[in-house]
């Protein structure tokens, strides 16, 4: 029953709603238990407004530019583009970062061991909580993403993984006419 939705309602979250999903993210198995995952939640009209503007800014030059004709083709059922009007319209934005080596107080630097794995993990879960508590996300992976380092403020270690839309679906939401794979489709049991 989870769906990705494009289409949110400015209806407000309580951020201890966000902030238990995020400790149910936090619970997540990573390389070397080093939980190299860093979350920036995002509720502030100002912020999110410069994110959407970067956002775009980087989405015009993909569906301009970057994006070779294939990807076009596999989005068009979808119907995305560059504008990304939820950016501002969500309650909340996450920004979701991955750990390219820990620093020390020395300012030492340390190998992090299966950071992307981790953070899929600890993302997925993340998503799984969102959904739970009764509310609807997206994925937004604008590329490159170095504009959410500079706007949310993060250390040159990490690296934005992905900006994760969180609300609840406006009420004439479109969802597009998409299926999902089938259990036998994609699992084998031995």
């Amino acid at each position: 029953m989870r769906r990705s939705v494009r289409d949110f309602a400015p209806t407000s979250v309580p951020r201890e709603v966000i902030a238990e999903c995020l400790r149910a993210a936090g619970t997540a198995p990573s390389g070397a238990n080093q939980q190299p995952w860093r979350f920036v939640a995002v509720g502030d009209p100002e912020i999110k407004r410069r994110i959407r503007a970067a956002a775009e800014a980087e989405e015009r030059e993909f569906y301009a530019h970057r994006a070779p004709e294939e990807w076009l083709q596999a989005l068009a059922p979808l119907g995305t583009d560059a504008d990304k009007p939820f950016l501002e319209t969500a309650p909340w934005l996450i920004g979701i970062f991955y750990e390219r080596f820990g620093v020390d107080p020395e300012g030492n630097k340390h190998k992090r061991y299966y950071p992307h794995e981790s953070v899929g993990i600890a993302t997925g879960m993340l998503i799984a909580a969102l959904h739970r508590a009764g509310l609807a996300t997206l994925t937004h992976t604008p590329s490159p993403m170095g504009f959410l380092n500079e706007l949310l403020g993060r250390p040159k270690n990490e690296m934005a993984y992905l900006l994760l839309v969180v609300g609840h679906p406006a009420p004439a939401c479109r969802v597009p006419d998409i299926s999902k794979l089938a259990l036998d489709e994609y699992v084998r049991f031995l």
